[in-house]
């Protein structure tokens, strides 16, 4: 009786690499590596020698010297016998700072602007197309050079707010307390009776940083509170009342915390010539943050008016039938579906927007571009080495945006059974 043997197993050769499918691809791919390590290889060899030939060599030891020079306005304590990785640590708070105020202002105003693009009040719709026309085919840089001289030019001057015979040329706004000048915008700051004490060490103070992690634990607090009411209600059918929980846990623990540092505001008041106390807010910030805005608004509002009509018009009617209204159907129906597709693009937009913010250099605006990359790389001569850490801390900010607007889209997205 005849015994079948064993199948015999392949031998592997080398022209398997490129005839056998299962290893071309890998051999490809492996080869492009090599080819681009040694290109990278090359380039960085040449720069260096060229470099050389010139009496130079890449060196980041400029960052510890002293910067020499100030920064108008500053989020953490600076002067210029400070080093220049501090100012660029100024430039770069500057920088998020106005990005992460024109991220939210614009989503807030381009969702609004979306919806109210496809009312059928006529005249709404015509004047919202308007708006988006007229922002965004204008060259931002346009729109915020035209800010900025709208608020030097056309303001008055602090001595104008000076009372004489009883009167004074120009007032101050909300009760006295905000006074917009063609040096600056005036507003009250918030002031510490009893901070708490920082260390050296630590580049914000240790007041401002309890704050923003108890806003932070609060948020994540709430969040725990309304997904237990979810949970309650898919049990029950039933939702609890949660607003006076939330509204306790969001802001009581804060209030708390301020009233105990003997929180209170301290108001500009005319004083000479100028105005003292309070926070003067430059009006480079101000028009960089607008202009950002009302532009990248308008190209939110498209994205959102795209993105309500990709949703299925039967999705509203179904919530119509049901008795929704208009509002409710929006609120509800139609933009949560909506969001899987205006997310994407919208990560676009952040990151443009956070790249953009280099353009207040035209305002004198002095963010990471204007302080690393414009007053630290003339003084030092270092241009090499500031614009490479130009672009990797660009990278990262627009990596770390990416990733949380990636990982906020794949919880939205549709789940497959």
């Amino acid at each position: 009786m005849a015994i079948a043997s064993d199948m015999p197993k392949p031998v592997f050769r080398l022209g398997m690499l490129i005839y056998d499918t299962r290893y071309r691809t890998i051999t490809i791919q492996v080869i492009v590596l090599l080819l681009t390590l040694i290109f990278a290889g090359w380039l960085v060899d040449n720069v260096r020698s060229n470099l050389a030939l010139k009496g130079k060599d890449i060196d980041f030891s400029f960052l510890f010297r002293r910067a020499g020079y100030d920064i108008g306005q500053t989020l953490i304590p600076y002067n210029n016998d400070m080093t220049h990785a501090r100012a660029a640590v100024v430039g770069l708070l500057n920088t998020l700072v106005v990005a992460v105020i024109g991220c939210i202002l614009s989503t807030i105003l381009g969702v609004v602007l979306g919806v109210l693009r496809l009312s059928k009040n006529w005249i709404v719709a015509r004047l919202v197309m308007v708006y988006v026309e007229l922002f965004r085919n204008i060259p931002l840089l346009l729109w915020i050079i035209l800010v900025y001289v709208v608020l030097s030019e056309t303001r008055p001057q602090p001595k104008d707010f000076k009372i004489v015979d009883g009167a004074a040329a120009a007032q101050m706004n909300l009760w006295n307390s905000i006074a917009i000048t063609n040096r600056g915008t005036n507003i009250p700051a918030p002031l510490l009776d009893r901070p708490l004490p920082s260390p050296d060490w630590l580049p914000i103070s240790a007041s401002a940083l309890a704050v923003i992690v108890l806003i932070i634990g609060s948020v994540l607090v709430n969040r725990l509170i309304l997904r237990r009411a979810k949970v309650v209600q898919e049990a029950t059918g039933l939702r609890p009342t949660t607003w006076w929980q939330s509204l306790a846990v969001l802001f009581v623990p804060t209030a708390g915390l301020l009233m105990v540092m003997g929180f209170h505001l301290d108001y500009p008041v005319l004083t000479g010539f100028n105005f003292k106390g309070g926070l003067n807010v430059a009006h480079a910030f101000t028009a960089l943050t607008l202009a950002l805005t009302l532009y990248y608004a308008s190209v939110t509002a498209e994205i959102v008016r795209s993105g309500i009509q990709a949703v299925s018009r039967g999705q509203s009617e179904a919530s119509y039938a049901l008795g929704l209204r208009p509002g409710r159907t929006m609120n509800l129906v139609v933009l949560p579906q909506a969001l899987r597709v205006i997310i994407p693009p919208m990560i676009s937009q952040w990151l443009s927007l956070t790249k953009d913010t280099s353009l207040g250099i035209a305002v004198s605006y002095l963010d990471l571009r204007g302080t690393l990359g414009g007053i630290t790389l003339n003084q030092t001569g270092r241009e090499l080495e500031c614009m490479l850490l130009m672009m990797l801390i660009y990278l990262i900010i627009s990596l770390i945006i990416s990733a949380v607007a990636n990982a906020y889209n794949a919880s939205v997205k549709l789940k497959e059974r």
